[in-house]
């Protein structure tokens, strides 16, 4: 059996390009992704030094009603609840004037303004940390719920002696419906990007439903004054501005964790993907080129390989058609294979279920077109408030 190439085809060109984005796929899995998907747990810190645990809330009564109990019965020797209300015009405000009396732990900031140089919820987050008794914090929000009464414990336990921040994961609740599947399997294709790059020293962004850093750092680096404008960007831009691979712990694991109520609505769900992407231009130069590589693979691999199937053959071999089709489709196999394998890993490790991850392809598709539209939209059409 002979193989020749037809050099002068256009097919040719396309062949060259779908070879390159395959590789530059099998790289980002193989050598990126496997550090989450394989990760191996670490010895944990034992030394539970107290945490000051802040979450803001603009009419979160509701969501409050959850969240506050299983804040308050955590299974941790000393911390404060720090719970900032941000102008809410529901009865967040008499909820927690009453839960804080009666609860030590409470440390309740009420906000009856805006300031309006600060947009999103920049302001009332920095007000909680200023008011935080503990250098050591964790932050969420207010529709987030711990999975358990070891939330703080294991989040403290990533901490060694040079950790400031440490980044994990912070996945919404399963319900029913596509967009519930869509939204979760974004949740966890990004977290294996910021959470692979972080085990490989190169974090940039952590998710403020679950992360933790120091108040000192937060102080030294003057806060959020580098990007107050932007809507976004109180966790992922601050930590890209002061993340490296000294400071930065990753916690990674299927049970101790928060929950959050995710969006249940398009419209909603589209404006919230807005306010994020208005913060991806901002990353440091490696980070978006590293990103922007992906992206790029993602965008040109699906069309190149349906180009191959249906234009005239870049290549043909003496033994048939048949051995022509068996090989591209063998570049495909094994990219979904791998796709597969990494997905269901990472998906493992962070105790994501029912995403129906076979069609891991069909997803990747999906999110490939949105993200690309999304992000020129974004860019044209700068996104308002929180």
């Amino acid at each position: 059996m002979s193989i020749s190439f037809n050099i002068n085809q256009l097919s040719f060109i396309i062949l060259v390009i779908f070879i390159a984005a395959w590789l530059v796929q099998m790289l980002y899995h193989w050598i990126t992704f496997r550090r989450l998907a394989f990760y191996k747990k670490r010895e944990k810190n034992t030394e539970y030094e107290p945490v000051s645990v802040i979450v803001c809330a603009r009419d979160s009564y509701e969501y409050l009603l959850d969240l506050l109990p299983v804040a308050l019965n955590q299974d941790y020797p000393e911390y404060e609840l720090v719970i900032v209300n941000d102008c809410s015009q529901d009865q967040t405000e008499e909820y927690l004037k009453d839960m804080a009396r009666n609860n030590p732990k409470i440390n309740f900031v009420n906000l009856t303004q805006h300031l309006n140089f600060f947009q999103g919820k920049k302001f009332p987050l920095s007000m909680g940390i200023k008011s935080a008794k503990y250098d050591l914090l964790l932050l969420t929000d207010a529709d987030c719920v711990p999975t358990s009464d070891q939330w703080i414990k294991e989040m403290v336990g990533a901490y060694n002696k040079d950790t400031e921040i440490v980044v994990a994961y912070g996945p919404y609740f399963e319900r029913k419906g596509l967009l519930n599947k869509l939204i979760r399997f974004d949740t966890l294709y990004i977290a294996m990007q910021y959470m692979s790059l972080a085990l490989a020293n190169k974090p940039y962004m952590g998710v403020g439903r679950n992360l933790s850093y120091r108040k000192s750092t937060f102080m030294k680096n003057k806060g959020f004054t580098s990007h107050y404008n932007i809507p976004s960007g109180d966790d992922d831009l601050f930590i890209s501005q002061v993340a490296n691979k000294k400071n930065t712990a990753v916690y990674v694991d299927a049970v101790h964790r928060v929950e959050s109520e995710p969006k249940r609505s398009w419209a909603s769900w589209i404006r919230q993907k807005r306010r994020h992407y208005s913060t991806g231009t901002k990353y440091k130069p490696q980070t978006n080129k590293a990103l922007g590589l992906l992206l790029g693979s993602r965008l040109l691999y699906y069309p190149t390989l349906i180009a191959l199937f249906f234009m005239p053959h870049a290549f043909s071999i003496s033994s048939g058609d048949i051995y022509y089709y068996i090989l591209i489709g063998l570049f495909a196999l094994i990219h979904y294979i791998t796709m597969f394998i990494i997905f269901h890993k990472s998906a493992k490790q962070l105790g994501e279920k029912h995403l129906g991850l076979i069609f891991t392809p069909f997803y990747d598709c999906f999110f490939m077109i949105f993200t690309t539209l999304l992000g020129f939209w974004s860019t044209l059409f700068k996104p308002k408030g929180w």
